[in-house]
C-alpha cells in the first residue's frame, strides 16, 4: 500500500511530467530518424533498430512477413528485463516507456507520411545518398540519446546495452555506445554487402563520438572563482537567491600581500549570468575567473539546493 501511495505521489510532481514530455518528444524524433533514414536504405548502424532490420529482412527472405517496428518492440521487451535487473528501477521504468513507444511511433510516422512518398523512382534512400542518410540519422539519434541519458533514461535497445557496459566496465557512455553498436552492426553481413557494413560501422563510431559531445554540452557547468572585498554579500546572493552552495578559501595577494576570501562555486550558464548581473548592477568590485567543467559528481544536482 505504501509503495502504491509513493508511486501516486510521484505522478503529482512537475519533474515527472516534465521528464515524460522530454522522453515522448525525444522518442518521436528518434522514431523519425529510424523510419526515414534506416528502414528505406536498410542501413544497419549499430542499434537495435538496425538489428531489427536484419532480423526482419532475414524473416522476409524465409517467407515470414513481419514489420520492423514489431521486431523492435519484441527485442526491446527482452532488453527491458535486463535494464531492471542490471541497471536500476528508475532507469528501467523510464526505459520501459521509451522502448515500448519506439515501434508504435514509427507507425505514426508511417501514417503521417510514408517514406515511399519521399523516394525518387529507383531510389532506396530518402536523401538520395547513403552517406547523407547516415549522417542525418546519427545526428538525430545522438541528440535524442544524450537528452535521455541526461535524465537517467534511454531510447531503449542499444542504449540499455551501452548503459550496462558503462556501469560495469566504467567506459565513457560514448565508448559504451560504440562497443555495443559494433557487435550489432556486424550482424548486417547477413543481409548487406561489405561496403554497406563498413558504412554502418563508421556510423556507429560517429554515433559514439557525437553522443559524448552532446552529453558534455548538456552537463557543462561553470566553475566560478570570485575575489572581492564584499565576499559575504556575494556569498549570500549565491546561497540565498541562486540557491547554490559555495566554498570559501583564504588567499594572499602576491603583489600586495593582503589577505582576502575567495568564493568558488559550480553554476549553470544561466546561474553564472545571474551572478555576473548582480555584481555589475550593484557595482561590486571583484576579480572573477570562470572555466567550463564537463562532468560533476557527488552532491551537486540539477535541482537547486543548499550544500
Amino acid at each position: 500500500m505504501d509503495n502504491i501511495l509513493s508511486y501516486l505521489s510521484v505522478l503529482k510532481t512537475w519533474k515527472f511530467w516534465k521528464e515524460l514530455f522530454i522522453m515522448t518528444l525525444g522518442m518521436f524524433v528518434a522514431a523519425a530518424g529510424v523510419y526515414y533514414f534506416l528502414v528505406p536504405s536498410k542501413l544497419v548502424v549499430g542499434s537495435i533498430s538496425g538489428l531489427s532490420i536484419v532480423i526482419g529482412t532475414v524473416l522476409q527472405n524465409l517467407g515470414i512477413a513481419i514489420k520492423v517496428s514489431n521486431v523492435v518492440l519484441i527485442i526491446n521487451a527482452f532488453l527491458l528485463v535486463l535494464a531492471f535487473l542490471l541497471i536500476g528501477k528508475e532507469f528501467g521504468a523510464k526505459t520501459v516507456y521509451t522502448a515500448l513507444i519506439l515501434g508504435p511511433l514509427m507507425d505514426v510516422w508511417e501514417m503521417i507520411c510514408p517514406y515511399t512518398n519521399l523516394l525518387a523512382e529507383g531510389q532506396t534512400s530518402v536523401m538520395g545518398d547513403l552517406w547523407f542518410d547516415l549522417v542525418t540519422f546519427v545526428l538525430i539519434l545522438s541528440a535524442s540519446q544524450a537528452i535521455m541519458f541526461s535524465i537517467n533514461a534511454s531510447t531503449g535497445g542499444l542504449d540499455i546495452l551501452a548503459k550496462i557496459v558503462n556501469k560495469y566496465f566504467h567506459f565513457d557512455i560514448g565508448v559504451s555506445v560504440t562497443i555495443a553498436g559494433v557487435v550489432i552492426c556486424c550482424t548486417a553481413f547477413a543481409i548487406n554487402p561489405f561496403r554497406m557494413v563498413v558504412i554502418g560501422l563508421i556510423g556507429t563510431w560517429l554515433n559514439g563520438i557525437i553522443v559524448d559531445y552532446f552529453m558534455a554540452s548538456i552537463s557543462r557547468r561553470k566553475r566560478v572563482c570570485i575575489i572581492s572585498d564584499e565576499t559575504d554579500r556575494i556569498r549570500k546572493y549565491i546561497v540565498e537567491e541562486v540557491k547554490r552552495g559555495c566554498s570559501l578559501y583564504e588567499v594572499t595577494g602576491g603583489y600586495s600581500g593582503s589577505k582576502r576570501m575567495e568564493i568558488q562555486s559550480l553554476l549553470t550558464k544561466d546561474e553564472f549570468s545571474d551572478v555576473m548581473k548582480y555584481i555589475k548592477e550593484n557595482k561590486i568590485d571583484a576579480f572573477i575567473t570562470a572555466g567550463n567543467v564537463s562532468e560533476v559528481y557527488g552532491l551537486w544536482s540539477n535541482h537547486k539546493h543548499h550544500k
